[in-house]
């Protein structure tokens, strides 16, 4: 509490005391029912005796304001009603002019929706978001007691400065990129806090008002947003059944590109090795620099998983995305980025008077789960789980939507409906009947948007519900028609 006594003044310090305490009362800073400081803690707080802070509760007590519990202090009166009027909204005489203050340029390049409460909905066909019943619970819980546990504690808690947790990027360095193909060294490595905290940051650093960008169309509207923020031009480039389509032309003019090629967002289709080469040639002969966005190459169902693009990279102009939130949870907030180490360097400098570190906990923690192999345990079985999904809703969609997307893995189907349909509309009917779909729409950067494709997520959704879902949605449309 924000209280000032004054030790000249003629009224009593408990007096003083009290009255602070029933004015914050009624100005809502304490609500019904909750406990006070205890009287030792706020007389030391205030510089004064622990006398004075129970002679005020004491009034408070026999006024009403207060009731007392044994061996826990006090607490607001849960009954308080006539002793106190409605908390008023502090108001300012005059005002800020926030409109003139505050940069609100606009930003028309497509934006996701979904429900605040998606979490709520029985077939929920979310895009990114981990089943919370698949979370290796068990694992984490004891990661997060080594963390804070010695040799770790000190690893967790400390304030790294502008560092990252030494464990951690040893794992990312020797077991999580060799899987994709990618030999890098610590220095090479930076942690952030998800994959869009590293676009961020490559954008700050890369990105100006001057720029030229490319990016998939349709293509991954967060990343859109950030570079336009930037001021950036972005340059929509086409993509087909085999990842984003180059000519000699394409990348001319271009600084960057923004490409996901395990699983395009949002169509799901891998590059081929043949177009990696490609964009690899094309970005050396215009001297652009590539960002990689690698947000859920392990989930791959069929075949064996391509390399990614910053393995065939010779020059360094490749710089990878990755993240542990399409699995782990996106709740935790972490992720890395692998570019030369110069470029890291940097990215460092700008994430410590952002925001320091990553917090060093949750850093640790996921370090231990991946060197004591659950991580990877833990992929496997939900590869197993997501593959049935998977398989679920292509049968389900082909059977109910007439449709079969052709895809190899990833968390969702890319789904075109007729040139008639609104997606939009069709995502507020299937709301009607507790079911979330994504339009696709805000994936396409050309105006006016094709507003015939829509995205089935299937990684949040229960197996069981996935055949009466697709159902629904099949219903949905058949309304709107």
């Amino acid at each position: 509490m924000l209280i000032t006594l004054d030790d000249g003044s003629t009224e009593p310090l408990y007096r003083q005391l009290r009255d602070a305490i029933t004015e914050a009362i009624g100005e809502g800073k304490f609500s019904r029912g909750e406990l006070l400081p205890s009287s030792r803690g706020l007389a030391t707080e205030l510089g004064v005796s622990r006398n004075t802070v129970n002679t005020a509760y004491q009034e408070l007590l026999a006024e009403g304001f207060l009731e007392a519990l044994p061996r826990r202090g006090y607490r607001v009166s849960p009954d308080l009603r006539a002793h106190i009027v409605s908390p008023q909204p502090q108001t300012h005489a005059g005002g800020v002019d926030w409109a003139t203050r505050i940069d609100r340029a606009a930003h028309d390049v497509g934006e996701v929706w979904k429900p605040a409460d998606w979490y709520n909905y029985r077939y929920r066909f979310i895009v990114g978001q981990p089943d919370e019943l698949n979370f290796p619970d068990r694992s984490w819980n004891r990661a997060l007691r080594q963390a804070t546990s010695a040799p770790h504690r000190g690893a967790s808690l400390r304030d790294g400065i502008d560092h990252d947790d030494e464990l951690l990027v040893e794992m990312v360095t020797r077991r999580i990129l060799p899987a994709r193909g990618i030999s890098a060294r610590a220095d090479e490595v930076l942690i952030t806090l998800g994959s869009q905290h590293g676009i961020h940051l490559v954008a700050s650093a890369l990105t100006s008002d001057t720029s030229t960008v490319a990016i998939e169309e349709p293509g991954y509207p967060d990343a859109r947003q950030i570079f336009s923020r930037r001021g950036a031009t972005l340059r929509p480039v086409r993509v087909d059944a085999t990842g984003i389509v180059l000519d000699e032309t394409t990348l001319r003019g271009v600084d960057l590109a923004f490409v996901t090629p395990s699983h395009q967002y949002p169509t799901n289709v891998t590059m081929s090795v043949g177009r990696r080469h490609t964009l690899l040639a094309q970005a050396a002969k215009h001297d652009t620099l590539i960002v990689e966005d690698d947000y859920d190459s392990e989930f791959r169902y069929v075949g064996a998983p391509t390399p990614a693009l910053k393995a065939m990279d010779n020059e360094g102009r490749v710089i990878y995305v990755g993240s542990f939130s399409k699995f782990l949870a996106p709740g935790l907030r972490l992720g890395y980025l692998v570019a030369d180490a110069e470029l890291i360097a940097d990215l460092r400098d700008r994430r410590r008077y952002a925001i320091r570190h990553p917090p060093g906990i949750i850093q640790r923690a996921v370090g231990l789960l991946i060197d004591e192999g659950d991580y990877h345990r833990a992929i496997r079985r939900s590869r197993k789980l997501l593959k049935a999904k998977w398989e679920h809703l292509s049968e389900a969609v082909s059977a109910e939507l007439g449709t079969s997307p052709e895809t190899t893995g990833g968390l969702s189907l890319w789904i075109e409906g007729h040139r008639e349909l609104d997606s939009g509309a069709l995502a507020t009917t299937a709301l009607r009947h507790d079911v979330i779909i994504e339009p696709g729409s805000a994936s396409f950067l050309s105006r006016p948007a094709p507003s015939h494709f829509f995205r089935i997520g299937f990684s949040s959704i229960h197996t069981d519900d996935i055949a009466e879902g697709v159902r629904r949605i099949a219903l949905s449309i058949r309304e709107l028609a």
